[in-house]
């Protein structure tokens, strides 16, 4: 990963590297998606926190929905999506909001759903109510697709997750984001042993989710780290860890330190296979990219 030392606040100068050149979206579909999303009024992951992926995604007719509005109550400095405190600025839940994720993925034609949602702290369960029902209603409207939900992580309350767990999703997802380390600057409001718990809980569940969970790396962090994060991950039971290249989504977020190569990836993803874990890593790489193909795999392994 970065240099032992790594450099502390100071952007990378410079083009971004080949490999980090994205496609140009195929208008007609791309066109095609907004326009399902925006006559049900649905948010996505996409949009908000400015996925670099949203061209190829909306092109292929999928998206990652983002539930319980588009405001956060967490200020986590390397992501883009609007944050108010956990008294001002927050909508109000929709209880209709689960029957038009529902309605949306079936329109899109979508084999493999993928939900995840603002972190609300304001709210007793921490929306998990809301993540039950959007579960239950893709399973009435598409009973054939698989769900993943990338959940918060519930202020550490076991039952919120449980009320997820119970409605069995086939992936639990649950992302660590960085390295212990950088948690002060990168996840203020986060507890990097308190993720893990939940991944562990996750995994522990009858029955059993996949479990997933995700990093960025050029934030500054070290190559041991790294391998150490993925470790971690092995031993609280994780199955799929996905990879990717930082991209500061604006300038009020923290700065990229370093872009990794291809070829340091592909490392990573032989390190994940020595210690029994599925590593999905690259410069694109997110939680939720091309999740069906990451979960298909899985699926026929275990």
């Amino acid at each position: 990963m970065a240099d032992p030392s790594p450099s502390r606040g100071r952007a990378v100068v410079g083009r971004k590297p080949a490999w980090l050149k994205a496609c140009l979206p195929a208008a007609g579909a791309f066109r095609a998606t907004d326009a399902v999303l925006a006559e049900l009024r649905l948010h996505t992951v996409c949009d908000e926190a400015r996925c670099p992926n949203k061209g190829e995604c909306f092109s292929a007719g999928t998206a990652t929905f983002l539930i319980l509005g588009d405001v956060c109550t967490r200020d986590c400095r390397f992501c883009s999506v609007e944050h108010a405190s956990a008294q001002t600025g927050l909508c109000a839940l929709d209880p209709d909001e689960p029957a038009r994720l529902a309605l949306a993925a079936a329109r899109l034609g979508l084999r493999h759903v993928v939900v995840t949602s603002v972190t609300r702290d304001d709210l007793a369960d921490g929306g998990a109510g809301q993540f039950a029902a959007a579960i239950r209603a893709l399973r009435e409207t598409m009973p054939q697709a698989t769900v993943e939900v990338l959940v918060p992580d519930f202020g550490g309350e076991r039952s919120a997750l449980a009320v997820v767990l119970v409605e069995r999703p086939d992936v639990l997802d649950h992302n660590l984001e960085t390295v212990p380390r950088m948690y002060p600057q990168v996840r203020p409001r986060a507890v990097y042993e308190r993720s893990l718990e939940l991944l562990g809980r996750a995994a522990t569940a009858s029955p059993r989710p996949l479990v997933k969970t995700g990093l960025m790396v050029g934030l500054g962090e070290t190559s041991g780290e790294v391998a150490a994060v993925l470790r971690d991950s092995a031993a609280a039971g994780a199955d799929v860890v996905t990879v990717g290249q930082y991209l500061q989504p604006h300038a009020a977020c923290l700065p990229v330190q370093r872009y990794v190569h291809p070829d340091e990836f592909a490392a990573l993803e032989a390190d994940g296979a020595a210690l029994g874990l599925r590593v999905v890593a690259g410069p694109f790489v997110r939680s939720s990219y091309h999740a069906a193909d990451v979960l298909s795999p899985c699926a026929e392994e275990t």
